[in-house]
């Protein structure tokens, strides 16, 4: 396939368009070019070629016997190509990247995904999980879903999904034993990184002033921090979709019903080139749908 790098493809194409069109009227508006910008391309591509095409005379353009010979293979080669276009616009079209933040995904996403495949099987999800802020319209994913604080602005082209809430969990043997929030004060603590994240906002909420809180070990991923909870180490300051599904199964107990805001939310961002895509609508409804599902009716709200 060499030869083929002796002439552009648009020249190709001029050729062939204004063979199976026949006349350069025709074939420029197919083409979007003026039928003047038309006629030079087409003398360009036979000077390339180093043979005439057509035949100019007063009534129009008539094709060569050589170019009579090639033009409808070149109609068929480029019909093959519009199709593959297609087929990879299709392709492009049923394939979804949603970049997530990793406990997002790994507690709450990846357990009712499948339900979203089973629905529409031409869709296909890739999951890139991530803390770090992307910026979709350089990274090519479709969309990214992030828990940002009351202080950032609000991501482009997104959609609220959730506010988030907390409050504490631990294994239900020690729920046993905690009936006022003061309880709370003889239990270890689990902290995310050293940190008490959402405890300040749980004491406000609950109509407390934040105590100094107990010591208690510490992980660097809020997931361990769970897992510890469910084994006893103490109590956790946990959010809905870290912890929903641990409550229904009954691995942690939460002794208060409350839900304390923090001011984070969870954000559905869409990249600009992707908002159009009818499988990245079908997905964020159904995202949406699940929340509903799992949490606002779990909470009762």
């Amino acid at each position: 396939m060499r030869n083929l790098n002796a002439i552009p493809l648009s020249a190709l194409r001029v050729i062939e368009a204004v063979a199976r069109t026949g006349t350069l009227a025709a074939a420029a508006e197919e083409l979007g070019v003026t039928a003047g910008a038309l006629s030079q391309r087409l003398g360009k591509a036979e000077k390339a070629l180093g043979q005439p095409l057509f035949l100019r005379a007063s009534t129009g353009l008539s094709p060569t016997d050589a170019c009579a010979r090639i033009a409808p293979r070149l109609t068929s080669a480029f019909t093959e190509l519009s199709g593959a276009l297609d087929d990879l616009r299709e392709e492009a079209e049923s394939v979804l990247t949603i970049t997530v933040a990793p406990i997002f995904a790994s507690r709450w996403l990846i357990w009712r995904i499948g339900r979203f495949n089973e629905c529409h099987p031409g869709v296909s999800v890739r999951l890139v999980p991530g803390v770090p802020l992307v910026d979709l319209d350089r990274s090519g994913h479709d969309a990214g879903i992030r828990v940002l604080p009351a202080s950032a602005a609000r991501p482009a082209n997104a959609v609220k999904l959730l506010d988030q809430r907390v409050f504490p969990v631990m294994s239900p043997a020690l729920a046993r034993g905690v009936k006022v929030p003061e309880d709370l004060l003889r239990l270890p603590v689990i902290r995310e990184n050293e940190g008490l994240q959402g405890w300040g906002p749980w004491w406000e909420g609950m109509g407390r002033v934040p105590p100094v809180m107990p010591a208690g070990p510490a992980y660097e991923d809020a997931s361990l921090c769970l897992d510890a909870a469910m084994m006893g180490q103490g109590v956790f300051m946990a959010w809905e979709t870290l912890a929903c599904d641990a409550l229904e199964r009954g691995q942690v107990a939460s002794p208060f019903p409350e839900r304390i805001r923090t001011g984070s939310t969870y954000w559905f961002a869409t990249r600009g080139a992707s908002a159009r895509k009818p499988a990245l609508l079908e997905f964020r409804n159904w995202i949406q749908e699940e929340i509903d599902v799992s949490i606002r009716q779990w909470r009762g709200t």
